[in-house]
């Protein structure tokens, strides 16, 4: 499933939702605990690695602040603490989206009093256009805002020119940071006007402004930038993946998200790039803030990456009635996608389930699959594949079969680290308030080899001295020498 169905998803209301009768906090709990007990194939495993004794623990502080939650915006937060006992991530609390405020309500939570900061746009623009040099002063874009960023004194103001979101308006002030040689500092205000505070203030080239985790693009004045810094902000914002020529001997191959939705995608440009791929020496792939997905995402990679047999070790599902309900959505349900050879495997996989309440069940013939293809390419000759701490998931599977071939070497940082339980389902509360998202699978690779709480670790680590905008020239660099 995906990293961020990987999910450490955590969607807190900010509203004073009341509960309806019967669902309290307590109910809400008793309900999650039991569900997750019963059903989530790495609870055994996660027991058996942290012991009984700091679980009656953990629960007996859960416990304390759950008598405490009055409201359902303050019961999210602690239901989603329970669960980060057992693994960081495959889990979730997702509220449905009758919880979720309306957007009468969001509008009529007015910031009339919030801090402006008066600023003409034509005035701002005339100003700018005054000026002998180029630095923070400017009017950027973070969607779906336009933002003058003005220094008064010694801080920057940043306020609004342009909103696309109902909490704020024109002249409110957005952000604010200065910058000395002793301390940065920085606050930026989110959509419900809560401050994210940040000491990392970095602007990169002309146009390309980072604080803490919020990326800006200069859209005034208008300055021509160094390529590294467009390419990397061209696959920062990518939402779809793309193949591009670096040189003569390399070709970049971005893809944001593995996403089951992606799989069309990602297969039509190796469709339409094939001849290229196969004619160039190096080929990059960068995966970097992937989201995990779906293995079938990544498969027709494979085969330009491959030169011998790549091995995958199975899963074991845990059989109870409620999981094994997945199979019969799989049938049922449209959304999943499945043809007639795929349903008849769902019912298939359903019957063997059942008569294994209670257990784990191995659903394919053999422990370990090897896939093995017909040619090994001799273009790409070498692979890189940029990687970082936010791949997770069906990110992993991939790096975990693509780095047996002998083409292939991992750039970056080590990986998220959670791999070993998945197949995330997800059940909705007796309330019909949220979703619990919970886990199927166990590896069979557990206990020899395991990647959760660990990552995959590069074969080439990529320092905090090497800038985040120069990471694919230095990958470039390593596979040209």
């Amino acid at each position: 499933m995906t990293k961020k169905s990987l999910s450490l998803i955590l969607l807190l209301l900010t509203t004073t939702f009341s509960f309806a009768q019967n669902c309290d906090c307590k109910s809400n709990f008793a309900w999650v605990k039991n569900t997750f007990e019963e059903n989530d194939a790495g609870f055994q495993y996660a027991l058996q690695n942290k012991g009984d004794q700091a679980y009656a623990d953990h629960n007996s502080r859960i416990l304390e602040k759950v008598q405490n939650a009055k409201t359902l915006a303050e019961c999210t937060p602690v239901l989603y603490e329970w669960l980060q006992f057992f693994r960081s991530g495959h889990f979730a609390i997702q509220l449905n989206e009758q919880a979720w405020p309306s957007n009468e309500e969001v509008t009529a939570k007015q910031f009339t009093e919030w801090e402006t900061y008066a600023a003409e746009n034509e005035d701002f623009k005339k100003y700018l256009d005054n000026k002998d040099t180029l630095d923070f002063e400017g009017i950027w874009e973070t969607t779906p805002y336009k933002i003058g960023i003005k220094k008064v004194g010694e801080e920057y103001i940043g306020f609004i020119i342009e909103s696309g979101a109902e909490t704020w308006t024109k002249g409110q002030v957005k952000l604010k940071f200065s910058i000395s040689d002793l301390n940065n500092q920085a606050v930026f205000y989110m959509r419900d006007h809560s401050a994210v505070a940040s000491d990392s203030i970095i602007l990169m080239g002309k146009n390309h402004l980072q604080i803490g985790n919020i990326n800006l693009s200069r859209i005034y004045p208008e300055a021509d930038d160094e390529p590294k810094f467009e390419q990397y902000f061209k696959s920062l914002k990518a939402r779809d993946p793309y193949i591009e020529k670096l040189n003569e001997t390399t070709l970049y191959f971005r893809i944001p998200s593995f996403h089951h939705s992606e799989k069309r995608k990602i297969d039509s440009i190796i469709l339409a790039s094939r001849a290229e791929i196969l004619s160039t020496e190096n080929l990059i792939i960068d995966i970097r803030n992937g989201t995990g997905g779906s293995d079938g995402s990544y498969q027709e990679i494979l085969p330009f990456i491959y030169t011998n047999p790549i091995r995958t070790v199975g899963v074991e599902f845990l059989s109870t009635s409620l999981n094994n309900k997945r199979m019969l959505d799989f049938i049922n349900k449209p959304e999943y996608g499945f043809d007639e050879d795929g349903k008849k495997w769902a019912k298939s996989a359903y019957d063997e389930l059942e008569k294994e309440i209670g257990k784990f069940v191995d659903l394919s013939d053999d422990p370990v699959s090897i896939t093995k293809y017909d040619t090994s390419y001799p273009f790409p000759k070498q692979v890189g594949i940029i990687i970082n701490q936010q791949n997770g998931s069906t990110d992993e599977q991939f790096l975990l079969a693509a780095k047996q071939s002998k083409k292939v070497k991992l750039f970056g940082t080590t990986t998220y680290g959670v791999l070993d339980v998945s197949n995330m389902y997800f059940v909705t509360s007796p309330c019909n308030e949220f979703q619990l998202g919970y886990a199927l699978s166990k590896s069979k690779r557990i206990p020899d080899f395991t990647i959760d709480q660990k990552g995959i670790q590069p074969d080439f680590y990529l320092d905090k001295n090497i800038p985040l905008f120069e990471w694919t020239e230095f990958v470039n660099e390593i596979l040209n020498e």
